[in-house]
């Protein structure tokens, strides 16, 4: 029974585990953050600060060039990147934790069609399994009236930018999968908050909030919990295979359904449940479809 546990629970599921729980308090800070009106632009900038620290550290750590070799590639993932977190944090500040999560997790979808466009990839059967449940997970969620006559919908400004957000994180993986082939992966996270952090202060401009201390702390662990989530992420997927890895990264939904119940007293509805069933559904039997 040990032994199986053990088998189960091995490193690489471990730190995915790892992974998902910090991303997933990184969530919680963004929305308790911005409880004292601290605007989501300068919620970004103090993470790019924070991760560009720690990113230069890494790099500068295995004596290798900052600058990488790829610059207009590496500055595309950047560019897209920034632009995909503001989209993110906005809907996490203005969507219940759980939502805001699930609506990420659709990136799937957008990485499976910019493949089928831009790559010329055949799609399988998995992937447009994955896309038509997606697809009706979605409409359940934002539009539950068109199936049950129930009112109460999903602000369409918030899921908006929570999808732009998931596409522009489905950009950023192709991007990064073209990147790793020839680049060390400390250098493409360092260019993310190099990018994001000039982006976010010019377009911030005089809207800056003095953080009081509660508020600093918070900023601080938004970039602490990135880093968690992130050094998680790589360590799992030097122990499992990328399927595997990625399958347990769902259970940050999980997370966040208890976080914010905890947190911020948000109970998901039951069209959030069965629409965020059929998202993880799909996104799962993409994931696992090989296996």
């Amino acid at each position: 029974m040990l032994l199986e546990l053990k088998e189960t629970f091995s490193p690489g599921v471990r730190y995915m585990l790892f992974s998902a729980l910090g991303f997933a308090l990184m969530a919680v800070c963004v929305k308790a953050v911005s409880t004292y009106d601290i605007p989501v632009l300068e919620i970004v900038a103090a993470r790019a600060i924070v991760s560009l620290v720690i990113s230069y550290l890494d790099v500068k750590r295995k004596r290798i060039s900052v600058w990488g070799t790829h610059k207009p590639l590496l500055i595309a993932r950047g560019v897209v990147g920034a632009l995909a977190l503001m989209c993110v944090y906005f809907s996490v500040t203005t969507l219940p934790l759980a939502e805001a999560t699930i609506l990420q997790y659709l990136h799937p979808v957008f990485t499976a069609l910019l493949a089928l466009f831009f790559l010329k990839e055949r799609a399988q059967y998995s992937t447009i399994i994955c896309i038509v449940l997606s697809i009706l997970g979605l409409t359940v969620m934002v539009k539950p009236d068109l199936i049950s006559g129930y009112s109460v919908e999903l602000p369409w400004l918030s899921v908006v930018a929570a999808l732009i957000g998931a596409l522009g994180s489905a950009v950023a993986y192709v991007i990064v999968r073209r990147l790793s082939q020839s680049e060390d992966s400390s250098v493409i996270i360092f260019y993310f908050p190099l990018i994001a952090l000039p982006v976010s202060v010019f377009l911030l401009g005089s809207d800056f909030v003095m953080p009081n201390g509660e508020a600093l702390i918070l900023l601080l662990l938004v970039g602490v919990f990135t880093q968690v989530g992130q050094v998680g992420l790589t360590k799992a997927m030097q122990y499992e295979k990328a399927s595997k890895a990625t399958a347990y990264s769902y259970v940050q939904v999980i997370f966040s359904l208890v976080l914010g119940w905890i947190f911020f007293a948000e109970i998901p509805t039951l069209w959030t449940l069965i629409g965020g069933g059929l998202i993880m559904t799909g996104a799962l039997i993409n994931v696992l479809w090989k296996r």
